[in-house]
């Protein structure tokens, strides 16, 4: 019989099961690492994509500011970071002519720690470090408005900059299509109210009709909260972007660079092809991990993990999870939106004020009451929480399976289950 690891934080949980109920363990395209980080970081600068290269753009004496995502996105930031500050130190802009600005959409601001975890603590220590705050209307400044009527206030810190550079990691997102690119103006450094029109996007024309169907994970293509990010982020009309692309098993891929749009739709096709798996069938029982540390820290991020298996798993079925989850109420609006059992009253109220981590806990939800069961093995101390989510806890993924064998039994055919185990970065894709 196989044996399974599913990466739980910074560990691994096992489990041995019959291979001959086995459907699936799915994987994103077998691909290489890149070996030298750094050097692919430099490459990029120097050969992009859609854009002159870095050296031609910003001149000696400029300021610029530098975009980087927060501590729950997997970007490998700390390795990009000093590269991208070495040239232009090499161009002529000295550390003092340099601000980074942390993106944290709505989510909370970095301690000193975690500054230092996602830039490195050279770069902490040698550069300006803003943490953006989408309460605070003083750090906000109007760009514009979109198609869709969304009025857009971004950092002062990115629009006053002679140039704006943005990073981050291209990823599949399951209302934007992909993260990346455009998400580090829109949510990352916009206002709390440009944040929520546009996510109210991600809620289905017609009232009582829950998600939006055109947003979903992989859809660009007439996705309306996509394309009001990208109409945000052509108002800021940023000079440079550098992203990483990952593997399903989360080593880096490539460094996608250059014009803040191009650079990142090659990323985003990149991805595709080594990320999205066919599938004929869906299974019986998804046992999947979101990927662990960074990707399971909180329910927030992991539910992402819930929203890729659920393509992969019947309806009524069972989903088993791998989920650390050591700053699991993180943060608190979601944890709150994610125990309400009233899902008509849930949805209304999001038509009637709209908030991102209550519509990612809404979604959640729907998702976890379409299957028959919903596991989630975790530390002991989540176990509360996780029974008020409406999931299962339990301390192991084979105590997990355990519990399932009397739900699997009462099916009146042969069983079958799917691994999938970096399910935050793999795409499953039926095929009709």
């Amino acid at each position: 019989m196989p044996t399974f690891s599913l990466p739980f934080g910074k560990g691994t949980e096992t489990i041995t099961l019959p291979e001959e109920h086995l459907l699936y363990d799915l994987r994103g395209r077998e691909t290489q690492a890149v070996a030298d980080e750094e050097a692919a970081v430099q490459a990029a600068l120097e050969h992009p994509i859609g854009s002159a290269p870095l050296s031609e753009i910003v001149q000696a004496g400029d300021t610029v500011t530098i975009v980087v995502s927060d501590v729950t996105r997997l970007v490998h930031t700390d390795r990009m970071l000093p590269v991208i500050v070495g040239e232009l130190n090499r161009i002529g802009v000295a550390d003092e002519q340099i601000t980074v600005l942390i993106a944290p959409g709505t989510h909370r601001a970095h301690t000193q720690a975690e500054d230092e975890l996602v830039c490195g603590k050279d770069m902490v220590r040698r550069l300006r470090i803003v943490q953006h705050d989408c309460h605070d209307a003083a750090q906000l400044t109007c760009v514009g408005r979109t198609s869709y009527g969304n009025d857009i206030y971004i950092n002062t810190a990115a629009v006053q900059a002679d140039k704006l550079i943005l990073t981050g990691a291209v990823s599949f997102h399951p209302m934007a299509g992909y993260g990346g690119g455009r998400k580090a103006v829109v949510p990352g450094i916009a206002g709390f109210d440009t944040i929520m029109r546009n996510h109210a996007l991600a809620l289905a024309e017609t009232p009582g009709a829950g998600c939006n169907p055109a947003c979903d994970a992989g859809l660009l293509a007439g996705n309306p909260f996509h394309e009001d990010m990208q109409e945000a982020c052509a108002l800021v009309a940023p000079d440079f972007l550098v992203n990483t692309v990952f593997t399903t098993d989360g080593d880096l891929y490539e460094v996608v660079a250059g014009h803040w749009l191009e650079a990142w739709k090659k990323g985003c096709h990149d991805l595709l092809s080594i990320g999205s798996v066919p599938i004929t069938e869906r299974a019986d029982v998804t046992i999947a991990s979101a990927g662990g540390y960074p990707k399971d820290m909180n329910l927030y991020q992991s539910i992402k993990a819930h929203m890729n298996a659920a393509f992969a798993t019947k309806p009524g079925g069972i989903m088993i999870f791998t989920l650390d989850c050591p700053d699991i109420q993180e943060p608190a609006i979601f944890t709150d939106w994610f125990f309400r059992n009233d899902l008509d009253q849930c949805e209304a109220d999001l038509r009637d004020h709209f908030l991102m981590p209550g519509f990612v806990a809404f979604k959640g939800r729907c998702i976890i009451r379409s299957m028959k069961r919903v596991y989630v093995v975790t530390r002991p101390e989540n176990f509360a929480i996780i029974r008020q989510s409406g999931q299962i806890p339990a301390a192991s993924l084979a105590e997990a399976w355990q519990m399932a064998q009397a739900e699997l039994a009462e099916l009146d055919h042969p069983y079958t289950y799917t691994i999938m185990s970096h399910a935050s970065g793999t795409l499953p894709v039926l095929q009709q």
